[in-house]
């Protein structure tokens, strides 16, 4: 039988896939557990929502760092030293909410590990994949977080449920060796070449680290000379265009963060129902999202190749489908009483979510394909101010509504938790059509 052969940059992408699947069994695996741990010591909304939190400091703090790490030394590299560190993280602490201390170190330290994971895996497939690859591949990428989502919210309740939460910690950490053992036996950095079009389509070994910050260029009369390379940060930082893919991630992850760490909480108090009594009903939109964001990056790639719309009307079409839709589904979230219209209300709000990100998410590699690592750290730590403000503050607003006498199985509780998502959505749509490129503009 004759051996298949896949082109590298598929084993590559698969390997991305399911390392995103990882990283979010991790983030739905702690809410879980620790929803379950702190509810037996009657810890208050407050504090869960503190806690819930704490990781998207850390997280916040390396994403910037992670990108200049990747760019420097390589995307590769930087992904398997981050999984390691917090796969041991998970490993080796203990769940217990009245150790606050202990508890609030580890979740920093796994959120700094996490945030080198974003921008790496960006760098990684600039180098590797093509631009007429891009939109599916980032898509299914990424799709990844939201099975490893789905799969977290189908399995770990049972795991808490006759194992006990810590055992959640051990699952993961196991996840996360195996993945590293497999990234470090296939993953490699593209082949070095010096084929024009890879330099002229902006991707193989002319997007490859620099040693020493320099870069060779050949002339007209085949001397080789060197030049020093900058990162571009102040024209980073004034552009209209990376702006409004900051601003758009700020609000996906915003809404992700905030149905991620609290609908546990919405579903058990809010509907009165078990997670673990729900069956496979509750992984749905996590499951809708998955599939939506991998029908999003089809989508783009065929209007682009097709030269059916520009690479810029492509963006700008589909992330604003997805973020309309999802601000509708999110404002008639808390007008369900009932468990199928929360799934359904959610299901589309994070599916259509999802398939924005073949709009702002790609943005990255189009604008700024060798910065790509950098760019994704730059709108990341948006996204990571998302999770902060957004988990935070809806544990304020649940203890505000506790404090006016609301009880929090009544929609009026939980109408301004989903109603600022739903206007954030709205606001990043026409920030995004005003201000988006599909062209590239930094070099």
């Amino acid at each position: 039988m004759k051996k298949m052969n896949f082109p590298k940059r598929y084993i590559i992408v698969f390997l991305t896939f399911i390392c995103t699947s990882v990283c979010y069994i991790e983030r739905v695996g702690f809410s879980i557990a620790y929803t379950v741990a702190a509810d037996s010591m009657g810890i208050n909304q407050s504090s869960k929502g503190t806690i819930l939190s704490t990781f998207y400091y850390g997280y916040a703090c390396s994403q910037v760092p992670g990108g200049w790490a990747a760019h420097k030394i390589g995307g590769r590299r930087v992904l398997l030293l981050s999984f390691l560190l917090w796969s041991l993280t998970c490993a080796l602490v203990p769940l217990d909410p009245k150790r606050v201390n202990i508890l609030v170190m580890a979740r920093l330290l796994v959120g700094v590990a996490q945030g080198f994971i974003f921008p790496s895996i960006h760098t990684v497939l600039a180098q590797w994949v093509p631009p007429h690859e891009r939109s599916r591949s980032v898509s299914l990428t990424t799709s990844g977080m939201y099975l490893g989502a789905a799969a977290g919210m189908l399995l770990l309740p049972s795991l808490v449920k006759f194992k006990g939460p810590q055992s959640v910690f051990l699952a993961e950490a196991a996840l996360g060796a195996m993945w590293s053992l497999l990234w470090f036996k296939y993953a490699s950095d593209p082949p070095r070449s010096d084929h024009p079009k890879a330099t002229a389509a902006g991707f193989g070994e002319t997007l490859l680290p620099i040693k020493g910050g320099l870069q060779k260029m050949k002339v007209d009369n085949g001397v080789s000379l060197v030049r020093p390379v900058k990162v571009p940060w102040k024209r980073m930082l004034i552009s209209l265009p990376i702006w409004a893919i900051v601003v758009n991630n700020f609000t996906f992850h915003y809404a992700l963060y905030v149905l991620m760490n609290w609908l546990p909480t919405y579903f058990k108090q809010g509907l009165h129902l078990s997670l673990q009594d729900m069956g496979s009903s509750k992984m749905f939109p996590y499951l809708n999202m998955f599939i939506f964001s991998n029908i999003g990056g089809v989508v783009a790639d065929h209007l682009i190749t097709r030269r059916i719309m520009s690479v810029t009307r492509t963006r700008k079409f589909l992330n604003t489908i997805g973020f309309m839709v999802a601000s509708l589904a999110l404002m008639a979230l808390p007008m369900f009483k009932t468990s199928g219209g929360a799934i359904f209300c959610s299901s589309v709000a994070l599916g259509l979510l999802a398939l924005g990100r073949a709009g702002f998410a790609v943005n990255h590699m189009d604008v700024a394909p060798r910065y790509a690592g950098i760019v994704m750290g730059l709108s990341n730590t948006a996204g990571t101010l998302a999770g902060i403000v957004g988990v935070g503050l809806t544990g304020w607003l649940l203890e505000a509504a506790k404090a006016a006498n609301l009880d929090l199985s009544s929609p009026e509780s939980w109408r301004s938790v989903f109603f600022i998502p739903g206007y954030l959505c709205i606001f990043s749509s026409v920030v995004f059509l005003l201000f988006s490129t599909g062209e590239r503009i930094f070099e």
